[in-house]
């Protein structure tokens, strides 16, 4: 089953991400348009997950976090 590509806020700091990193940094357009490009990739990825189950990690998310370690 597939999960979902919920946004966590504060979980490990009282400092938000947003409050961290610069308004003008180019990981925010990148950010941007992976977000824009994964969104419209959502049936794709529903069609490779079973209904029933244990919800897996969002494959948004895994993406995302080969793309920063990149």
């Amino acid at each position: 089953m597939r999960g979902d590509d919920e946004k966590q806020g504060q979980v490990f700091s009282y400092v938000s991400t947003e409050e961290r990193v610069p308004q003008d940094h180019p990981l925010r357009v990148v950010r941007h348009n992976v977000d824009q490009i994964l969104s419209e990739m959502t049936r794709e990825f529903d069609r490779g997950y079973a209904k029933t189950g244990r919800p897996s990690i969002a494959p948004e998310r895994l993406l995302r976090a080969l793309l920063l370690q990149v």
